[in-house]
């Protein structure tokens, strides 16, 4: 953009458009089918996290700093689908691609809020296992409900503050172009290149954003797995050092489930196709919120624990009740 239009549209009026389209699955053929495997993976996100929400909240040997990063995890999840999947439904199985511009800014905040909350909660969870591991002695001591309720508070702001600010720059731009979308929701980077002003900050909050929600986490999580990993080998029974490795698998899983799909759909950046990239970004958005709850009951022996406990109150409650 040349000096003069640049200061041209300082001072013009900015001009929001009264409503986007979302285009999204237009050019993709039989949408129908993935709506409704949409519509399973939701489903099975809201049981499967509301359970492991009650779970930890009746079972009082879960009320450790650990479990309650894996709530705030299963808040995350439950919420990033909610903020997308519904909406999705509704805007392409019912043909509403209409959206307002307020109603888009709102959907694009919740959206990155729950995301960069999700990495988040994963990089807490491998400091945890850091400490854990590699200061068994002082972990009770370091980890504790309170600092761990902080650092999922910080997390919280932090995400925040960071979408508050992509907002308070995308409110500035001026839309005189095309309104239309190309994406399954209102997502910043196809967004804010329909603008015909001074992107700049906006540029720069596209790739500052992926480092907050991918890179940066992904980076801290590796060197807290390396730092594990040397602390492995200075055990001396191997099954002592196997011991400690499954109680890190879990979290493991979780990882790979997030960031492998979003990493390789960034790694191809513009040698994937746009249908492919959206049904790629889709899915890894929402498979791993509908993956975490079954990984974490299945591979945590004290959580099976307190789901056989709590099937074995319901069951005696239920027994207590007929008799």
């Amino acid at each position: 953009m040349s000096p003069l239009n640049s200061v041209y549209f300082r001072n013009a009026t900015i001009v929001h458009p009264d409503f986007f389209f979302i285009s999204g699955f237009a050019g993709i053929p039989h949408t129908k089918y993935y709506y409704v495997f949409l519509c399973f993976v939701y489903a099975l996100t809201l049981l499967g996290n509301t359970f492991v929400m009650v779970i930890i909240y009746t079972d009082h040997c879960l009320h450790s700093p650990k479990y309650i990063v894996v709530f705030n995890l299963a808040v995350s999840d439950l919420c990033v689908s909610t903020a997308l999947v519904p909406p999705l439904i509704d805007t392409f199985l019912f043909k509403s691609h209409l959206i307002s511009f307020e109603a888009c800014l709102t959907n694009m905040f919740f959206v990155f809020l729950f995301l960069i909350m999700q990495s988040f909660t994963l990089t807490v969870l491998s400091y945890d296992r850091y400490v854990a591991i590699c200061f068994p002695l002082r972990y009770n001591e370091i980890v504790t409900n309170k600092s761990m309720s902080v650092i999922t508070t910080v997390t919280w702001i932090i995400a925040g503050l960071a979408m508050l600010i992509a907002l308070i720059f995308m409110n500035k731009l001026s839309f005189c172009k095309s309104a239309v979308i190309n994406s399954y929701f209102c997502d910043h980077g196809p967004m804010f290149r329909l603008a015909c002003n001074d992107n700049t900050p906006n540029y720069a909050i596209s790739h500052s954003h992926p480092a907050l929600i991918s890179w940066l986490p992904l980076l801290f999580i590796t060197g807290t797995y390396i730092c594990i990993g040397r602390a492995l080998l200075k055990i001396a029974g191997a099954s002592e050092r196997l011991k400690a490795l499954k109680t890190c698998t879990s979290h493991l899983i979780l990882v790979c489930v997030f960031y492998l799909p979003l990493c390789i759909t960034f790694a191809m950046g513009a040698t994937i196709h746009q249908n492919a990239r959206i049904i790629n970004t889709s899915l890894a958005t929402v498979l791993p919120s509908m993956l975490n709850p079954i990984i974490y009951s299945l591979m945590t022996e004290e959580f099976k624990e307190s789901i056989k406990k709590f099937y074995r109150r319901k069951k005696i409650h239920i027994t207590g009740r007929n008799t």
